[in-house]
């Protein structure tokens, strides 16, 4: 997103076919949320459109089953500003945004729940933070309206463990409310759960990140999709996220160093049983030591070799991809442009 968003540019491809890019796509993961979506579509309508931005809502519906799929594509026909990508089954919320950011065209992209829970009308307040700077805005729902025990507390404790892991401090992770400049959203790639860990990963590529106070509304329709069984899952991906934080371009560093740590920790083992057996002839074969030794030599090599082999696959990852090990921020030359 470049200053001044105020009209959509249009983009020629290389069939020379003209392609209008808005400046925000708002993009909205449904699963089951029909009572929802009329009220829903409205609202980021009347938004955007008396904020003059061009726009593109994308619906994704992650396998409705009571008719959000049926109600979204009668929409997309007689509405301009909605585009609808219906999934073949529920993949989960990080599957139906990364669809929406595949799809999304505008220089911002805007993500939301479709429960009505989000208030569309923080969208602008979101976008005018992008302006002062930032890659990624992301919502904190500091007046949340959801159960306490089964909700806020589970909540609290994870946003304190996920700042603590990854070092990007916010109140609330798990907030969808949130806006990016579409560069940031091109590098990150999701899997598994990673959708609420999104602030992580664009840290990871170098992004300037903010956080500001946004409206919750409790649930007007249905029930909530998510539940503490979650957990398990989140915690997963957390350690991955860490793991990616740290030693995404050098895994070696880590599984080497164990290794290494491994090996010598047997070998100094074995020259001591070596020792006694030669020096006082006691037996070691029947020693815990002996075993001891045995599994830390092997272990070390195999950690070793498992360096090796993700270094080869960190490789093979940013080569195949052209994927670069760093992010240019602007290039600034006397005689040149600056971008």
């Amino acid at each position: 997103m470049r200053s001044g968003l105020v009209s959509a540019r249009v983009n020629a491809d290389n069939e020379g076919i003209s392609t209008i890019i808005p400046d925000v796509s708002v993009v909205v993961p449904v699963h089951d949320e029909v009572e929802s979506l009329p009220l829903l579509l409205e609202a980021i309508a009347s938004t955007l459109s008396a904020s003059q931005l061009s726009y593109e809502i994308i619906c994704v519906d992650d396998g409705s089953t009571d008719g959000s799929d049926k109600f979204l594509k009668e929409q997309a026909q007689i509405r301009s500003d909605l585009k609808v990508v219906i999934l073949r089954r529920n993949y989960g919320q990080t599957a139906a945004m990364a669809a929406g950011f595949n799809y999304a065209l505008g220089e911002a992209i805007v993500t939301l729940d479709a429960d009505l829970q989000n208030d569309p009308a923080d969208i602008p307040m979101l976008l005018a933070k992008l302006e002062e700077g930032f890659d990624l805005v992301s919502g904190w729902r500091h007046k949340r309206q959801d159960a306490a025990i089964s909700r806020l507390l589970p909540s609290k404790i994870a946003n304190w463990l996920i700042g603590k892991i990854t070092g990007v401090k916010l109140h609330d992770y798990g907030c969808s409310l949130k806006a990016y400049r579409s560069e940031v959203v091109a590098d990150m790639n999701l899997y598994g759960e990673l959708h609420r860990f999104l602030p992580a990963l664009a840290y990871i590529e170098g992004a300037r990140i903010t956080e500001i106070p946004v409206r919750h509304h409790a649930r007007r329709f249905g029930r909530s999709k998510y539940g503490i069984w979650r957990t398990f899952r989140v915690l997963m991906d957390l350690l991955t996220i860490s793991f990616m934080k740290k030693f995404l371009t050098r895994p070696m560093h880590v599984f080497g160093l164990l290794g290494l740590i491994s090996m010598v920790l047997g070998t100094g083992i074995g020259i001591y049983l070596t020792f006694v057996k030669l020096a006082f002839g006691e037996m070691i074969g029947n020693r815990p030591l002996l075993i001891l030794a045995v599994l830390l030599l092997v272990t070390g090599v195999q950690l070793f070799c498992f360096g090796l082999l993700a270094e080869l696959l960190m490789r093979t990852y940013h080569e195949s991809q052209g994927r670069p090990i760093y992010r240019v921020r602007e290039v600034v030359a006397k005689n040149g442009n600056s971008r």
